[in-house]
């Protein structure tokens, strides 16, 4: 049994069919089937239920899956924890929430390669539920997310910051009463299946305040578009990195009471690069910090 053929399973976990697992392991279908079927015959198990036209794992096949996941983890920590070098060297996968993509994210890894060369970090943004089962699943190292109301079992997570929730609007809008402007203005929605899309629906609502939505968009840069050119007003979070090219709209803080988002970096707690997550987490504490130096 062999570690290429553990990758391909997991794969074919991951990806859910034969074909695109072939793509993520750069082999063709054909050869995925025939690893799946030697590697069955070496372990003497069935691990995928055939009678479906998508072969689906079996509750073996998924049992067996974990168990590898965490071979491959070893595996892949074998040099580094040999050679001292504790897993500064190689690739690591950060996921990340599309609203730090142009501030906290570049501006961390810039410091982290200033003192690791050899460390790639490989990025992908998504939101934070879709980066969560990403971790789980082992397609992802660490990520960074807005803490979700429970954190799923067997996670750790490390705080960054805190971004307060405010009102961005056009700065030809004359009114600086942000209530006022939610109930008169066109209304430019943080998607609802974000965390932070979330905590304004609810504070919307707990304010009993209506609003007249127009479009509904998760990109921060997207939506202050859309407000720098007066097509209504937003609550976004107040970036703790701020992006140097943001776009010049009207900053509004809400009222006492409003709500924060708590940026966070989430990873496995047995993952075996700790000192890397370490280190990460030390660069991007770093970014927040050197930006809150800054003149304003």
């Amino acid at each position: 049994m062999s570690i290429r053929l553990l990758k391909t399973l997991i794969a074919v976990a991951d990806h859910k069919t034969f074909s695109e697992a072939a793509d993520a392991v750069f082999i063709t279908h054909a050869a995925v089937s025939q690893q799946m079927r030697t590697l069955e015959g070496e372990l003497g198990l069935d691990l995928f239920d055939r009678s479906h036209r998508t072969p689906e794992l079996t509750p073996v096949g998924r049992a067996i899956t974990e168990k590898a996941r965490k071979l491959v983890r070893d595996y892949d920590n074998l040099v580094p924890s040999v050679l001292g070098d504790e897993g500064f060297s190689g690739e690591v996968t950060l996921g990340a929430v599309p609203t730090t993509m142009t501030g906290l994210a570049p501006r961390a890894m810039s410091i982290l390669r200033a003192t690791y060369a050899d460390l790639r970090i490989r990025i992908h943004p998504a939101l934070t539920g879709a980066l969560l089962a990403d971790i789980d699943r082992g397609q992802l190292d660490l990520a960074i997310v807005t803490r979700p109301v429970l954190m799923p079992p067997g996670m750790g997570f490390l705080d960054i910051a805190e971004e307060p929730l405010h009102l961005i609007a056009s700065r030809e809008l004359p009114d600086d009463d942000p209530i006022a402007i939610l109930q008169t203005q066109p209304f430019i929605r943080f998607n609802r299946d974000a965390v932070v899309g979330t905590l304004i629906e609810t504070w919307l609502q707990a304010r009993d305040i209506r609003v007249s939505e127009t479009m509904e968009l998760e990109n921060l840069e997207a939506i202050a578009s859309m407000v720098h050119a007066n097509l209504g007003v937003s609550i976004v979070p107040r970036a703790c990195v701020v992006n140097d090219y943001a776009l010049p709209v009207k900053r509004l803080p809400l009222p006492d009471g409003a709500p924060s988002r708590r940026l966070g970096l989430v990873f496995r707690k047995n993952h075996p690069k700790q000192r890397v997550i370490e280190e990460i987490h030390n660069a991007l504490l770093s970014a927040v910090a050197q930006s809150q130096q800054r003149p304003k």
